[in-house]
Formats: structure tokens, C-alpha cells, sequence
């Protein structure tokens, strides 16, 4: 087996791992990476290999930084098949096809600027045509079900617990008579969460390809994060203000809705109106209730014996431009939840631009931000940032809550490492700014026989 880092090493975006075996090459994931524009340009439009040579795609989860850069895959001569869970490739279908138009719409605003200033103009990475051909090429299955994916290989899917139909890949692969077991974590999530179940160990394990977000790194507990944000909202909504909050459409926003409708419902914050700003938010919340497979058993309860938890009195979910540009006008107290959670594109990048110089506003971030975006750099208290090529003080109130993260943190990582079975002959941490992977690593090799090793950048592994 060969194993090349070909994204996420060093870096949290631009998952992409190429495993060979047999004489097949199988990537792992295709994400977009995200960080300074010219870097994510020339590293998303330019593969380290040449597409057409993959035999097959294994992709763990539908978020952007696992999955936005398939189009461009395909359109660069992929042709084969890309295996995912049924909820991995629902969502795919609307986040792929946002993440096209988000591209295009963005390049459209940039290209207006570029033009006045007579530079040359900018492509997007792929159409929504482009999304939408891609999608002819997933075959779904669901979780413990085994796929042979290729010569020797065989694919199973276990929960991740991190994001709906998120999947842990277990590829059986068989060489010169000996079947040897690889692991790739995905993302992993922590446990306890309050929509899906938890993330499953996996069994007679040999070697590891794991994530390492927030090596190094505790998260808040659950009620502190409760109370934190309570505190927050109370706030900056006493002082009149606007609350915005950058977050994923999918997952982070339903987390979401699902808390200020408890806090809501007992008189915890003020009753303000709350705008979801994302048509892709709106359509992710009616494919999540379409796999109620993926949630822990007390959603899955409330979803068949009560109500419709993602929805209440006084939300309104915003589908068009018209609605969304609406808000900018808005005098009054409210609440704006609108992707991205990085701030790298989006609609939160309009409502940044129109609000950030605002002393009275508060931005609330709920979960990661790679190094050098946007969201990173409001979070890292910068007082002047550039939004939709424009730069703009930052006189707002910019609070951050981790504790709404995906990610398992360090306590969890080592947890879920600790209930992996097997041998564990040899791991590879990614997926983690390199500060997070030595963390990670360090208490690995402190507290297990095994070797761990940080995955660089564009190392090939070979055993």
C-alpha cells in the first residue's frame, strides 16, 4: 500500500488522501482547500495527480472542505464512481450545486471591481452543470453495508457522529494473501450530540488515517456553551443590536435553530425576530428530515411523536436576494444566522460588510475557522479585514463559542482513539494546523504502542 497526503496536511480544508493498492489508485475524499484567495485558486484548481488515472472516490461527509472541489474532479476527466452514505449524497446534491453558484456569484462581484481597476478576470472552479454531472457518479449505501470497491478492496461506512450520514471508511484490502484493515476517521464528532448518534469504534484495525482538528484543544461543555450563548444574545440584544452568526447551512444551523427554540421556549433570551439567511440552510433542514436513520434516539422520537424541531414562531427561513438584501435595511434587534461559518463566502459576507464598522453589532462565531480566513481573522481580533474586495473596520462586538463545534476536541480524540480495536500498527494524523497534530501526536505516543506520525504535504508513505 502507498498512502500520499494530497491536501489537509499542515491545513484543516482541501481533504484529499490518494491511497494505491493493487495497482489502483483510490482517493479519499475532495474537498476544497480554504485559506488566502490566490493560494485556494491555484491549490483547488490544480491536482497533484492527474484525475483520470483514480479508479474510485471514497468521500466521509458532504462538508465543502471534504467534498466542493468533486465537480472540478470529474470536470478534469474523473470517471469513475464516488461511494458515499445516502445522506452524504443528498446533501452533496444541494452543497455542491451552492458552492458552484456561490463561486460564480462571487467572481461576478469581484470581476465588476477587477474590471475598473483593469485587471484580468477571474473563472469560477465549476458550474452548477458541472455540480449536477458529478452527482451521476455517486453510489450510495448505507452504514455496515460492505462494497467491493476494487481488486482487494472492500469498503464499509460506520457512523462518524459528525454530520448527517457523516461515515468512518473501513477499507478491507487484501495484498499477496494478507487482508490488512485501514481506517480513515473522517471528522469525527463528539459524542453526545444533541441531534445525531455517537461515533461507532472500529474493530481489528492495522492502520489509521485520523483527524486532528482541535489537538491540544478542550471544548466547553454542553450547558456552559447553553448558558455562554444565552449570556451573549441577552446582551448584545438589550443594547438594540444585531446579532450575526456566521455558521455552515448544514448541521451547524439546524444545531442551532434547534437551541433558540429551547431558549426561546424558556423565556431565556429575548423574543426577537430570527432570520436563517441560506436557501441552502432552508433545503438542508428538509433533507435532514428525510434520514431520520442518522439522529440519536431522542430526535428521533420528537421528529415522529411531536413536531417539526427546526421550526418555531418568529423564524424565517430567507430563500431569495430580495428578502436577504432586505436585512440590511433592518433597525431593530435581530438575529441573522447565514453561511459560511468561515466567512469565505456566502451571504454573511454582505451582512459582514454592512455591519462589521457597526459598534452596536455582535458577530457570534460557533465553530472552526482555518487559518487565514476571514472568519479566522475576525476571531484573531484583526481591525481592519478585506470583505468582497473591499476593506472594512471592525468595530463590532466579535464573540466566538467552540463549544457548538463538529469536531471532537483533544479528551475526545484520545476517547475515540483509546476505543479503536487492533493493532494500530501505524498512524497518520491530518487535518490539523500543524500546532493541533503535535498536540495530538505527543499525547498519542505518550499514552500508546503505536507509531503516529504528522502527515506532511505531498508525503508519499509506503509500506
Amino acid at each position: 500500500m502507498k498512502l500520499t497526503f494530497c491536501g489537509a496536511a499542515g491545513t484543516t480544508t482541501g481533504s484529499q488522501h490518494l491511497l494505491e493498492v493493487n495497482g489502483q489508485k483510490i482517493l479519499l475524499d475532495c474537498g476544497l482547500y480554504q485559506g488566502r484567495r490566490h493560494e485556494s485558486v491555484e491549490r483547488n484548481r490544480h491536482f497533484p495527480f492527474d484525475p483520470a488515472s483514480l479508479d474510485a472516490v471514497v468521500l466521509s461527509h458532504a462538508h465543502i472542505d471534504h467534498s466542493g472541489n468533486l465537480p472540478n474532479l470529474s470536470r478534469q476527466g474523473y470517471r469513475g464512481n464516488i461511494y458515499c452514505t445516502f445522506a452524504t449524497r443528498d446533501l452533496c446534491q444541494i452543497m455542491l450545486a451552492d458552492s458552484a453558484r456561490i463561486q460564480e456569484n462571487d467572481i461576478e462581484w469581484l470581476n465588476k471591481h477587477r474590471a475598473r481597476r483593469q485587471e484580468p478576470l477571474l473563472q469560477p472552479l465549476y458550474s452548477p452543470p458541472d455540480a449536477e454531472k458529478c452527482l451521476r457518479q455517486f453510489v450510495t449505501f448505507d452504514y455496515h453495508r460492505k462494497m467491493l470497491i476494487g481488486n482487494g478492496v472492500e469498503l464499509t461506512f460506520i457512523d462518524a457522529g459528525h454530520l448527517l450520514g457523516a461515515a468512518q471508511v473501513i477499507l478491507d484490502v487484501t495484498e499477496n494473501g494478507t487482508t490488512r484493515r485501514f481506517l480513515f476517521s473522517g471528522d469525527i464528532g463528539r459524542g453526545g450530540d444533541v441531534l445525531l448518534r455517537d461515533p461507532e469504534p472500529a474493530e481489528n484495525v492495522d492502520f489509521v488515517l485520523m483527524e486532528s482538528t482541535y489537538g491540544g484543544r478542550e471544548h466547553e461543555m454542553s450547558p456552559q456553551a447553553h448558558q455562554k450563548i444565552e449570556g451573549i444574545l441577552k446582551q448584545a440584544l438589550q443594547d438594540n443590536g444585531k446579532v450575526i452568526i456566521p455558521a455552515f447551512a448544514v448541521e451547524r444551523t439546524q444545531l442551532l435553530i434547534y437551541v433558540l427554540n429551547n431558549l426561546l421556549d424558556e423565556g431565556k433570551i429575548p423574543c426577537v425576530p430570527i432570520f436563517v439567511d441560506s436557501p441552502l440552510a432552508v433545503d438542508a433542514t428538509e433533507i435532514f428530515r428525510l434520514h431520520p436513520e442518522c439522529f440519536n434516539e431522542e430526535v428521533y422520537e420528537f421528529l415522529f411523536t411531536k413536531r417539526n424541531p427546526f421550526h418555531f414562531d418568529g423564524l424565517t427561513l430567507i430563500r431569495s436576494v430580495e428578502q436577504s438584501r432586505a436585512l440590511n435595511t433592518l433597525k431593530k434587534p435581530a438575529i441573522i444566522i447565514a453561511a459560511s461559518g468561515m466567512c469565505e463566502a456566502g451571504r454573511v459576507l454582505h451582512h459582514l460588510k454592512n455591519n462589521l464598522d457597526d459598534p452596536g453589532t455582535t458577530v457570534l462565531f460557533v465553530g472552526y475557522c482555518a487559518e487565514q480566513t476571514l472568519g479566522w481573522k475576525l476571531r484573531e481580533g484583526f481591525r481592519e479585514v478585506n470583505v468582497l474586495g473591499e476593506r472594512v473596520r471592525v468595530r463590532a462586538r466579535i464573540e466566538t463559542l467552540d463549544s457548538f463545534s463538529g469536531h471532537a476536541d483533544h479528551s475526545e480524540l484520545l476517547r475515540y482513539y483509546q476505543r479503536l480495536s487492533g493493532r494500530k500498527e501505524q498512524t497518520w494524523l491530518v487535518h490539523g494546523e500543524p500546532e493541533r497534530s503535535q498536540a495530538l501526536q505527543k499525547a498519542l505516543r505518550e499514552t500508546h504502542q503505536a507509531t503516529v506520525e504528522v502527515g506532511r504535504l505531498g508525503q508519499t508513505i509506503e509500506w
